[in-house]
């Protein structure tokens, strides 16, 4: 494979309902929204503070998003300059990722070693530390904030280049966590259960409402792609939901200076504003929720920042 290959269109067609998963903020019960200007000359349903709808992005207008490598070079300056969106190229954060796994295991280089703008995957299989099992790390809790695509969870491809990376190669949190599945076991029901934990485990917010779909679109395609890799078949619709609605969850749209759900109470855009509805006093944004899979309730988030 030479070139991305998330296409929404290719999501709804395999079932409505698993977009709609994707395109859910779980905080509103609505849609996550655009939170930018970049597609406002696609019309007033594309605002910032518009809901980002299946119809939007689907059919007629396919391909509307675009990972940040297939956007043209002005877009790309554009978003650097209004929102600091600088992407991570993947040698760099498999560096980081590396130390991360460092401080874990109590050694260097477990996953691969580094060579130059690159990496050499360790082949055999990961060991771990005394008193530490596969299953503490799949269970390790890891976040990536401000997480654009998903490239420190996820490397289907390099954020920068567009290079697709082979299932084996992966760097990302995620990536090492089902690597680990699919060396540990064997059995599908099994496996099935310890990839659900993998994601349950991952988290990552971001503020622009494309990079939340391409995250959570990223994280989708990446259960597919080790599915395949380690049992040569696809999942079934109802596997699929499961684990969207999980990343659903997990990767959600969130201003990181308010932590709250951005535009959660804005009004939709160009409706005719009466006098009375001037003098209203507006609401404050809704705090963004999370949820706590292994307690199972949702919590707000700023409550974990806050030391709740």
């Amino acid at each position: 494979m030479d070139k991305i290959d998330i296409i929404e269109q290719n999501i709804e067609e395999r079932s409505p309902d698993l977009l709609k998963l994707l395109l859910k903020d779980k905080t509103t019960g609505r849609n996550i929204r655009w939170a930018t200007d970049n597609y406002k000359h696609h019309g007033s349903d594309y605002a910032a503070e518009c809901e980002i709808k299946p119809n939007l992005i689907t059919g007629l207008h396919t391909h509307v998003i675009q990972p940040r490598v297939s956007k043209n070079q002005e877009e790309q300056f554009k978003r650097t300059r209004d929102k600091a969106e600088v992407f991570t190229p993947s040698w760099i954060c498999n560096k980081q990722n590396n130390l991360v796994d460092e401080a874990w295991f109590g050694i260097k280089d477990v996953f691969n070693h580094t060579v130059g703008n690159g990496w050499i995957t360790n082949e055999k299989p990961i060991a771990f530390p005394e008193k530490k099992e596969w299953k503490h790390y799949v269970d390790a809790r890891r976040l990536e904030i401000s997480c654009g695509e998903g490239p420190y969870l996820v490397s289907r491809y390099d954020a920068v280049s567009g290079k697709f990376i082979s299932v084996k190669d992966r760097i990302g949190i995620l990536d090492r966590k089902l690597r680990v599945v699919n060396e540990n076991t064997d059995d599908e029901s099994n496996w099935y259960n310890w990839a659900i934990r993998a994601y349950q485990s991952t988290y990552g917010y971001e503020y622009q409402g494309d990079n939340i779909l391409l995250a959570r679109e990223n994280l989708l395609y990446t259960f597919i792609d080790n599915m395949q890799y380690k049992f040569g078949n696809k999942p079934t619709l109802e596997q699929l939901k499961k684990i969207a609605n999980i990343i659903s969850w997990n990767i959600w749209q969130m201003d990181g200076l308010t932590l709250t759900s951005p535009f959660s109470e804005a009004k939709p855009a160009f409706v005719q504003i009466s006098i009375f509805d001037m003098e209203e006093e507006k609401g404050n944004p809704i705090p963004s929720k999370i949820f706590d899979w292994r307690s199972n309730y949702s919590l707000e988030f700023q409550s974990m920042v806050n030391g709740g």
